[in-house]
């Protein structure tokens, strides 16, 4: 309700404001499936055009055992986070995890969210311990130079690791855009600032919702068992 001259009416709440999800995804990833789809289409589209005897089916056989696949590695991989809710979509599974179900998230080999008692693997943001050792050469050049920030004492994931995820607020927003820091700890490090902030929301509570991704699984399968029927028989 508002008043004639357009203010809100004073009896009125006034509505929470929305965000957009923050999205986060490997863009290497993205391009590296890209190019892979284009050279097996170009291949598979030669062997069924020119192509004798069973080839051409082989080679429509063996489409969706290559493609699907690709794309479920490469392109599908994405983490969606909002006030609500960590949603993480991996090659085979999603899974959605509302803040309060998540216990923690770690940045080591790989990363790792823990929520409903389990472990999963994030796909969507690889760790590149190659990225993670230059970042660490700047921190020190850094610290080294006198920057008040490095040098006060700003978290950082020690040997890679976060051993009590949710123990302390990240000391940066934005964190992303910090060149001393390898990009996949400073994800975890800003997931991890949104869990805190938002686990006590009454609209961020429930169970952990995990869903198969079934139309990468299906073909893939159906596929296989053509190919290998075409094999078979020959």
């Amino acid at each position: 309700m508002t008043e004639s001259d357009g203010t809100p009416h004073p009896g009125s709440a006034a509505p929470e404001p929305q965000y957009a999800d923050r999205t986060y995804r490997s863009v290497p990833g993205i391009i590296s499936g890209v190019m892979l789809l284009a050279v097996a289409a170009w291949l598979i589209g030669d062997a069924v055009l020119n192509g004798t005897g069973k080839t051409p089916w082989v080679a429509l056989a063996a489409a969706p055992v290559f493609a699907f696949p690709v794309i479920a590695y490469t392109l599908r991989p994405v983490v969606y986070a909002n006030e609500r809710r960590l949603l993480v979509r991996n090659p085979l599974r999603t899974v959605e995890a509302p803040w309060a179900a998540v216990e923690g998230l770690r940045a080591g080999y790989s990363v790792e969210l823990f929520a409903g008692g389990k472990k999963y693997q994030v796909w969507a943001v690889p760790v590149s311990l190659r990225q993670r050792k230059r970042a660490n050469r700047q921190a020190a050049r850094a610290a080294a130079a006198g920057d008040p920030v490095i040098s006060g004492g700003h978290p950082r994931t020690t040997g890679g690791r976060n051993t009590n995820p949710l123990a302390g607020r990240a000391a940066r927003t934005g964190a992303e855009s910090d060149p001393t820091r390898a990009w996949s700890d400073q994800v975890v490090d800003s997931l991890q600032e949104l869990a805190e902030r938002n686990a006590g929301r009454p609209d961020a509570a429930g169970p952990v919702d995990v869903r198969w991704c079934w139309w990468i699984i299906a073909p893939t399968l159906a596929g296989l068992v053509a190919l290998v029927t075409l094999i078979a028989v020959g």
